[in-house]
């Protein structure tokens, strides 16, 4: 049979899309790009905020119109927090990913292929003390230089805006030697680069009753798998960045300095109504160990605006924040109420109010990153090169900067050279 994908929401959802289409490959099944032609159109639904919940249900709703004689297949967070109704015939929640081949096919036995009453009806569970991470083995990415590998499942912060760790359950942390098989195998079949990932990073296992160190074992040992050029980290959380931690972090032979440390807010109050369990002095220490290590690292991170409650004076003090930390990059979002959270019984800031902080925040989000990467002229660096295309050739720095290098070289190879200018953002390599 024919199969299509939508994929909705994080990386994580990404990575899990992927892992479902190769059992459908791997079992003899096509994949298609054109869901009109499918008989089976499989949505990755996100529920993170109430926008992206709505957008699953208009997706899936779309998908329903584009294939009437399909059977249309809705999994993930938004089917987990949705007590099973939702638009579509066959319904799988974030648990149950790894068994979709299994359910579909069962499905398609049962109905010959027809329309019919859903097979399943899926409940919201519990949200429980300890949940199983369900393994889905190898990944390969659609990427060709690029792979992720999924160590950990769910959170058990919940911060007042989030919603995840009802969808996703508590910390459930992969096995290490399976963590360590994926990168063997991603190496072997050619990725240069791993960016090692999870709903909650640093909480790897934590489940297991250990602490951040685990999550260094783990990188310790994808550090030395043969044929690794580089190695990434996912979004990490600044309590979590202890200096031991880092320093061990820093000894790895393939790190790449670009860290991911989720903020949210500039400012305390907010932080506070945000259950982020941090304040702006504890994140900006963390930065300065992470710097005294890496020096040449780029600090990257996610700012919410317009949060329940903040004030004119609250949004100021981010922007200030944002100036000082000297993010290389900043990831903006607009507060989206998401009903069931905390945050959507507080006082609400108003949506036009909300959407101007927003652009305000990425216009200085632009301009770091223009003074980032021009700061980086004259350095020496390293660039993957992901394509090339009418002579010019295009990658990442290892503190990922977008990086142009005149000629065409192989998609795959590791160039290195000086960086002899900058323009908006990115940077030019001399080889």
């Amino acid at each position: 049979m024919k199969v299509y994908f939508l994929t909705l929401g994080c990386r994580v959802n990404q990575y899990e899309t992927d892992a479902v289409r190769r059992l459908f490959i791997d079992n003899g099944h096509i994949i298609t790009e054109d869901a009109s032609e499918a008989d089976v159109c499989i949505v990755n639904t996100c529920t993170v905020t109430g926008e992206a919940d709505r957008k699953s249900g208009q997706m899936l709703r779309r998908m329903a119109r584009t294939s009437p004689d399909a059977v249309i297949v809705a999994m993930g967070c938004s089917c987990e927090m949705a007590q099973g109704k939702v638009d579509a015939d066959i319904i799988v929640g974030t648990r149950d990913k790894n068994k979709v081949l299994d359910i579909v096919t069962e499905y398609m036995e049962a109905n010959k292929g027809r329309k019919a009453e859903h097979l399943t009806s899926h409940t919201r569970p519990e949200v429980t003390k300890k949940d199983d991470y369900h393994d889905f083995g190898s990944v390969l990415s659609p990427e060709g230089t690029r792979a992720f590998v999924k160590i950990e499942d769910g959170c058990n912060n919940f911060c007042s805006y989030c919603i995840i760790p009802f969808a996703r359950g508590r910390v459930a942390s992969r096995p290490e030697e399976s963590c360590i098989s994926e990168a063997r195998f991603l190496a072997g079949e050619g990725y240069k680069e791993i960016v090692v990932s999870g709903i909650h990073l640093c909480s790897y296992g934590k489940d297991r009753g250990e602490d951040i160190m685990s999550l260094y074992n783990v990188l310790h040992e994808i550090d030395s798998v043969e044929g690794l050029a580089r190695l990434r980290l996912g979004s990490l959380e600044p309590m979590s960045m202890t200096e031991e931690f880092i320093e061990s972090v820093a000894s790895l032979k393939h790190i790449c300095p670009h860290f991911h440390l989720s903020l949210q807010s500039g400012s305390d109050t907010v932080l506070r109504r945000m259950n982020r369990r941090y304040d702006t002095r504890q994140y900006m220490s963390r930065v300065e160990l992470l710097r005294k290590h890496f020096p040449d690292m780029s600090l990257t991170t996610d700012i919410i605006t317009g949060f329940p409650g903040e004030t004119r004076e609250e949004f100021e003090q981010t922007l200030a924040f944002a100036k000082t930390a000297a993010f290389a990059k900043i990831h903006v979002f607009p507060y989206s109420v998401r009903e069931g959270t905390a945050a959507a019984r507080m006082e609400q800031v108003p949506v036009n109010v909300r959407k101007e902080r927003a652009q305000e925040l990425i216009s200085l989000s632009d301009k770091l990153s223009y003074d980032f990467a021009a700061g980086q002229v004259g350095s020496k660096a390293s660039v993957l090169v992901e394509r090339s295309i009418s002579g010019v050739s295009e990658g990442y720095t290892a503190n990922y900067v977008k990086c142009f290098i005149d000629g065409v070289y192989e998609v795959g190879s590791i160039l290195s050279g000086v960086i002899d200018s900058s323009s908006k953002g990115t940077v030019h390599l001399s080889v």
